[in-house]
């Protein structure tokens, strides 16, 4: 009898969802803490399905959400959660609305549908909104635009947009007065013939123009993210400056402060009549409209945003997904959602018919609204892709997401988070976390019970061990508790200081590992310290102190970029 009594009970636990095995009692029992205004817990549910899922208390001032980009590029890059989270780890950010704070990784899922049919090789099917940066359009795909997140810590999810081409345009400024503009194309994709594109540092390390192309790129220095940003609300301290003109020169580097406006052919003609020089400055204005018939969001000042599929509640309700084949197939799934005092990441495990068979979307939006209290919801991309990392562990059985298990045991696979692997100076591997060259691997083909692992199956073993597999995803969302400012109050060097460099080290186009590389350069280069309109000369970011520098190298070239602290030391011979 006490053991039926007890078999009851354990029923009757797995049905409410059980908290993390092992766990630490809190006050509130709803999960473990993992980081400030953020907590986990793991539900394993009759079928059976295990869930994995994070809640960020909204109005918890020290906590955002922020997207991820794999490989730190929308050109076609791809990167494990785990990688992501790795890689903003301690970046940078303009929460603050201003750069300077840094972000505290606490959580990252995987974010949207991305490659073939509709983009290429690593690159999101929607659009995508980092750091305030509005780095690629969203699409009318799906009718839906995704989760935003703004600056005024307001929430949404979008769905039918359109972007009016008067209202995208680049304005210019002399003497205070605005003197032309310009209506841009699209944003962060190949120019074309005829096209102005707006390029942010979140395309590439450059614009991938050809020299041979005849067309015309200015680089622009702004003092904030680009934005999504009305023409009437531009304030005279929010215009940026033109420090370079290049006329069928090629690819223009993309600090991680600039923009580069790309014109070739009629639209080169028009930026020449209008007599643009250095030193002009430069306002970006942009606009979402929500299509006809759909709710009216406000898109102004969003800060972090990504696509997504099956909204699948709203205001409390559950849609219907009946004539949708794929949304009533049980697979791995991940979803945000969202009510008046959290927010919610949810993955869960599907493809062991042991352990977690996974969820339909409509047992997806049951569970987010009768077990989380969820109003709101919408699916990211899943299978294979459903991944939650949690202060750099991975959580969920990734390995049977993407092989597919049958009658097999499940042995939890640990990522070792460890320190950051990340270095700027020759001891140490230049750039570990970009997935490149010999970084990037196709595994020998595995299967599940006869399943061939195709292409479309990229992972990354993210060590030598190989303790997980992991697929390559295109973005992601994460949950992050803002660092503050850090710059000394007595600075190591000041504006003008020559300098040189102690040991071989990396330049970058941004104060952080996470930021593409200009070059590399041997001990015993010199140079000078350069001022920065933003204020950031020896700031904090990705585990060092930061200073941007003009270095001299062989032959008279002079390259600019960011370098850290500990490689540079003062050019006695010089002062």
């Amino acid at each position: 009898m006490k053991l039926f009594s007890y078999l009851i009970l354990a029923v009757l636990l797995m049905a409410v969802g059980t908290p993390l095995v092992g766990a630490e009692e809190t006050a509130d029992p709803w999960g473990e803490p993992v980081a400030t205004g953020i907590e986990y817990r793991e539900y394993t549910l009759p079928d059976p399905v295990n869930v994995f899922v994070t809640r960020m208390e909204r109005n918890n001032p020290q906590v955002i959400l922020e997207s991820s980009i794999g490989q730190g590029r929308l050109s076609g890059g791809g990167e494990t959660v785990s990688g992501m989270a790795q890689r903003y780890d301690g970046a940078l950010n303009y929460w603050d609305q201003a750069w300077g704070s840094t972000n505290q990784v606490a959580v990252a899922i995987n974010g949207f549908y991305f490659g073939p049919p509709f983009e290429p090789a690593g690159v999101p099917w929607s659009g995508q909104v980092h750091s305030g940066w509005y780095s690629k359009r969203f699409t009318e795909l799906e009718s839906g635009s995704g989760l935003a997140w703004n600056l005024d810590r307001s929430l949404f999810i979008g769905e039918c947009v359109s972007h009016p081409a008067s209202k995208q345009q680049v304005h210019f400024y002399r003497l205070g007065s605005e003197f032309a503009n310009l209506s841009f194309d699209a944003i962060n994709i190949p120019r074309d013939d005829n096209e102005f594109i707006l390029y942010t540092p979140q395309f590439d390390y450059d614009t991938g123009t050809s020299g041979s192309s005849e067309a015309i790129e200015v680089l622009v220095q702004l003092q904030r993210p680009s934005l999504i940003i009305p023409y009437s609300a531009m304030a005279a301290g929010e215009k940026g400056e033109v420090v370079k003109i290049r006329n069928s020169k090629g690819g223009t580097p993309i600090p991680f402060d600039h923009v580069v406006l790309s014109m070739h052919g009629t639209k080169k003609t028009e930026f020449l009549n209008k007599g643009v020089q250095v030193g002009d400055q430069v306002g970006i204005s942009q606009k979402i409209k929500d299509c006809t018939n759909f709710p009216t969001n406000n898109w102004d000042y969003t800060y972090a945003s990504i696509g997504g599929a099956f909204y699948f509640l709203k205001g409390g309700v559950i849609q219907d997904f009946s004539g949708d084949s794929q949304a009533n197939v049980r697979d791995p799934r991940t979803a945000i959602a969202y009510n008046d005092d959290y927010i919610y990441f949810i993955v869960v495990d599907g493809r062991d018919e042991l352990n977690s068979i996974g969820m339909t979307i409509p047992q997806l939006a049951q569970f987010a609204r009768d077990e989380l209290g969820a109003t709101y919801g919408i699916a990211q991309d899943g299978g294979g892709s459903s991944t939650m990392v949690v202060n750099g562990e991975v959580k969920n059985n990734t390995y049977c997401n993407i092989v597919i298990c049958k009658n097999r045991v499940f042995l939890p696979f640990v990522v070792k988070s460890g320190k950051d692997s990340q270095s700027d100076t020759a001891a140490l591997p230049m750039n570990p976390s970009g997935l490149t060259g010999s970084n990037l691997t196709q595994p020998e083909p595995l299967s599940g019970d006869g399943l061939p692992l195709t292409e479309e199956y990229y992972i990354y073993a993210p060590d030598t061990t190989g303790d997980i597999l992991q697929r390559l995803v295109a973005n992601g969302m994460m949950m992050v508790v803002v660092q503050p400012k850090d710059q000394p109050n007595e600075p190591v060097f000041a504006v003008d200081d020559p300098i040189k460099t102690l040991t071989q080290v990396n330049v970058r186009l941004g104060p952080g590992t996470n930021y593409g590389l200009v070059d590399t350069v041997d001990a015993d280069t010199t140079g000078k310290i350069l001022g920065n309109d933003n204020g950031l000369n020896g700031i904090w970011a990705k585990g060092y102190y930061w200073w941007r520098v003009l270095l001299d190298l062989p032959g008279g070239v002079d390259i600019v970029g960011w370098v850290i602290e500990p490689a540079l030391t003062l050019n006695t011979n010089l002062r």
